[in-house]
């Protein structure tokens, strides 16, 4: 995939926070833990897909922050500096890429997502990026059943029929997953 071609996705890091139900009661224990684990979310989920993932947090009320931009394992995150919110930082972006390459921008927040569809981007909510996620997880899953299998019974060996059979069972197992 050329450069020009590949996907951006940036994520409002706190109102995915605060909108996945398990980030949320993470958060309300400890958000540094909250924030951990959609970073550890989204690096896997940059790994399987490929889409480049920029995670932005609000530091605006932190006095004094300067922006901060940090790479874990291929994912961006950005702490936004003093006096700019995640908003501001996204719509930035997208003035800057929203024309040039597919970006989409996911957050819950309606009316941050008139402005990206203004500015050239697509939104995706918090809700459907989770889903998306745990598509992409059901489908990797499925995939390393399938090449398990290839890998054991050497499916070149086996005649048509056979291989048909295999395949019903495997989506038979996925249906009990």
């Amino acid at each position: 995939m050329r450069a020009r071609d590949r996907e951006y996705l940036f994520v409002d890091g706190y109102n995915i926070i605060n909108s996945w139900e398990t980030l949320k009661e993470l958060k309300d224990i400890d958000l540094e833990s909250a924030r951990d684990k959609l970073i550890e979310i989204l690096t896997e989920y940059r790994h399987y897909s490929g889409i480049e993932i920029i995670l932005v947090f609000d530091a605006h009320m932190v006095k004094g922050n300067a922006e901060t931009d940090i790479d874990f394992n291929g994912l961006k995150v950005v702490y936004t500096k003093e006096n700019e919110t995640a908003d501001h930082y996204i719509e930035r972006e997208l003035d800057e890429i929203g024309r040039i390459r597919r970006v989409r921008v996911a957050t819950s927040d309606w009316m941050e997502q008139q402005i990206v569809l203004g500015r050239g981007g697509t939104r995706i909510s918090a809700r459907e990026l989770e889903m998306e996620i745990l598509d992409e997880k059901k489908l990797v899953k499925r995939r390393r059943k399938e090449d398990k299998i290839k890998n054991k019974l050497s499916i070149g060996k086996l005649d048509q029929k056979n291989i048909e059979m295999l395949k019903e069972i495997l989506n038979k197992n996925d249906s009990l997953d």
